[in-house]
């Protein structure tokens, strides 16, 4: 019985679509909460409040770096369950690509580092 409620559980983890947009975004990569926001735009709060049930279940793991929190999946399986998901009810699978925006400011990005390179240009 502890397997079937450990499998349900992993299951329950995935019905929420905020999760799975969070888990689809990261993908095979990682990604900061500046980075989820913009990609997402959802609110900083909605998306540390999924994140912390996806680490709960051990779905994802953070790594910090500075003041930046980079979350990374550590069982990339569950996107495979997502798409089968997504098979069962007749969802294309391309519509389940999250479309990355190039507003996020974290150091990964370069956004930061780029301005701050502009703007030491136009001093210059």
């Amino acid at each position: 019985m502890k397997s079937l409620k450990k499998t349900c559980d992993l299951l329950k983890s995935l019905g929420h679509p905020v999760r799975v947009k969070i888990l689809l975004a990261i993908d095979t990569g990682e990604a900061c909460v500046c980075h989820l926001e913009a990609t997402l735009a959802l609110r900083q709060a909605t998306i540390s409040q999924q994140l912390m049930i996806l680490r709960r279940q051990k779905i994802i793991r953070a790594r910090r770096e500075g003041k930046y929190i980079f979350y990374r999946l550590t069982k990339p399986e569950v996107l495979e369950i997502i798409r089968a998901a997504s098979d069962v009810v007749g969802v294309p699978r391309r519509s389940l690509v999250v479309q990355e925006n190039d507003r996020c400011e974290c150091p990964k990005c370069g956004i930061c580092e780029i301005g701050k390179q502009e703007s030491q240009e136009q001093l210059s």
